[in-house]
């Protein structure tokens, strides 16, 4: 198989039950900085979503706010604690042929473009033994 070139570490999704005790530690322990706040009420999202920067590296702390939201039926299954890891690619699309044409699957109901412009997908789990991985770009920032 061939390497995704170019690719870095973007953030990390962290499924929470409480938020406020979530940012509190993140805030108060680790001294991240609350960058943005927000919610998604889009179908198959429906999810409370802070992002701290901690040092540079950015987390996602996301509460379900209805019991359709991904991250409810997540914790649900598996407990609160980290969801996803995210990896910045320079064009999703690109990204995404590259790794369909080697055999990677994705779960394309994620695809979807955020409140901020991030282009997103992830990759089914069944392909990276388990881990959710999402690929994002910021076509704005270019």
């Amino acid at each position: 198989m061939k390497q995704l070139a170019h690719k870095q570490f973007d953030h990390m999704g962290i499924a929470v039950r409480q938020m406020e005790e979530a940012v509190s530690f993140y805030t108060n322990i680790l001294g991240g900085v609350i960058v943005d706040e927000y919610t998604s009420e889009a179908p198959g999202v429906e999810t409370h979503i802070t992002i701290i920067d901690i040092d540079g590296s950015r987390v996602e702390l996301l509460r379900p706010t209805s019991k359709t939201s991904p991250i409810h039926r997540f914790i649900q299954q598996k407990g609160k604690g980290v969801h996803h890891i995210a990896y910045k690619v320079p064009e999703l699309d690109e990204a995404i042929s590259e790794l369909k044409g080697q055999g990677i699957r994705f779960l394309e109901d994620t695809r979807r473009t955020n409140i901020h412009g991030r282009r997103l997908i992830y990759i089914n789990p069944a392909d990276t033994e388990g881990t959710i991985i999402e690929l994002c770009d910021y076509p704005d920032q270019k």
